[in-house]
């Protein structure tokens, strides 16, 4: 369990210093995913039609499918769904970010024509589908969780087939005076780099381009070698025209540190800044349920994560850590803030099950140290 320290305490003070009392109403634009979320949990013992026993750690069904294997038997689970939403980087990061007053722009996958999921909830937003959504089983445990993903039209996404669904000219209109461009997740969307290849050759024709680009690597297990190879590049061609912030789980910052690194027992610290350094990024941001840190060119900062014993939702935790991050770098916080306020969102998020509202998130980074 994280102890509230003093270099946390410190990263507090600039976010409470910092984030304003209210955020301005800016166009705010992400890509290029859409998939419908249905959240699942597993039965571990059934007692009667009304009555069973929830398996409530990843560990144990891990143990259980161990099991399975070592007896050489087939295995199955009983699963209920316990909702359904719309889910990816579009949707999470434009749901918390139209709930805190900015204007989303959403470019990515949502039915031709347009499901009825994402057009009854984003009906405020501005919405441009390129193909078919996706679909994840999010089956949640205490402990962790399990992602089943079916993936949409996303696969087959490039500079291309993005120009050739949306335009060049509307892509250029809509990122032109906004204030944040959000992509993800690179795992579903392999040939994303060539996405931000011909985003930064597009940058110069905008008469005020955003001044962040956040990119969400996901679980970049799915990505071979030579795709991750090829991303470092196109992250630094962006890199040098704006500031660009790639943020990335605990597991995902580990997974990159092993095919960026040279395989030494670095500290996380030290992955980070390593990883900085790979993409030449402005910043490299690594989050966890314990600790969540920053590295940019002047340094690293390590903060805190308040614990919950006992979560309302964990899935999509991680996408909320990015809204908050998002909002604070746009509303101009420092980057030792920002992350403060990434871990706000995200921990009320899980203590709720919903996007916090902005006053919300203040009231949690103004009692912070109180948390732990």
């Amino acid at each position: 369990m994280s102890s509230f320290d003093d270099e946390t305490e410190a990263a507090v003070a600039v976010a409470r210093a910092q984030l304003p009392e209210t955020v301005p109403s800016e166009r705010v634009v992400f890509g290029f995913d859409g998939y419908v979320d249905r959240v699942r949990e597993v039965v571990a013992d059934r007692h009667d039609p009304d009555d069973y026993d929830r398996l409530d750690t990843l560990a144990g069904f891990g143990d259980r499918v161990h099991d399975s294997v070592a007896a050489d038997s087939s295995l199955s689970f009983e699963w209920l769904q316990r909702g359904t939403r719309t889910g990816g980087h579009t949707s999470h990061l434009a749901r918390a970010f139209g709930g805190w007053g900015f204007d989303p722009v959403m470019i990515g996958m949502y039915g031709q024509p347009v499901r009825d999921v994402f057009a009854d909830e984003f009906a405020d937003c501005e919405l441009h589908s390129l193909g078919q959504p996706g679909y994840t089983d999010a089956v949640e445990f205490d402990d962790g969780k399990l992602m089943l993903i079916e993936n949409g039209t996303t696969m087959d996404l490039d500079w291309s087939f993005l120009t050739d669904r949306l335009g060049r000219e509307r892509l250029r209109d809509r990122l032109d005076g906004a204030a944040l461009l959000g992509t993800g997740y690179w795992a579903e969307t392999p040939d994303l780099p060539d996405v931000l290849d011909g985003i930064a050759g597009l940058w110069d024709d905008i008469d005020e381009p955003p001044e962040t680009v956040l990119v969400d690597p996901g679980d970049v297990r799915k990505l071979d070698a030579e795709r991750l190879d090829g991303g470092t590049g196109a992250i630094g061609r962006l890199a040098a025209k704006t500031r660009v912030v790639v943020s990335a789980n605990r597991a995902e910052t580990q997974l990159l540190a092993e095919t960026y690194g040279d395989g030494s027992e670095e500290s996380l610290e030290a992955k980070a800044r390593t990883l900085r350094e790979t993409f030449d990024a402005s910043l490299f941001v690594s989050h966890g349920v314990d600790r969540s840190l920053v590295a940019g060119a002047d340094g690293t900062t390590d903060v805190a994560v308040p614990s919950v014993d006992d979560p309302e939702l964990t899935t999509s935790a991680g996408d909320h850590f990015n809204a908050g991050l998002a909002l604070a770098l746009v509303a101009g916080v420092d980057p030792a803030g920002a992350v403060v306020v990434g871990n706000a969102v995200a921990g009320a998020f899980v203590r709720s099950g919903e996007p916090p509202t902005f006053e919300a998130v203040r009231a949690f980074v103004d009692e912070y140290g109180t948390k732990f």
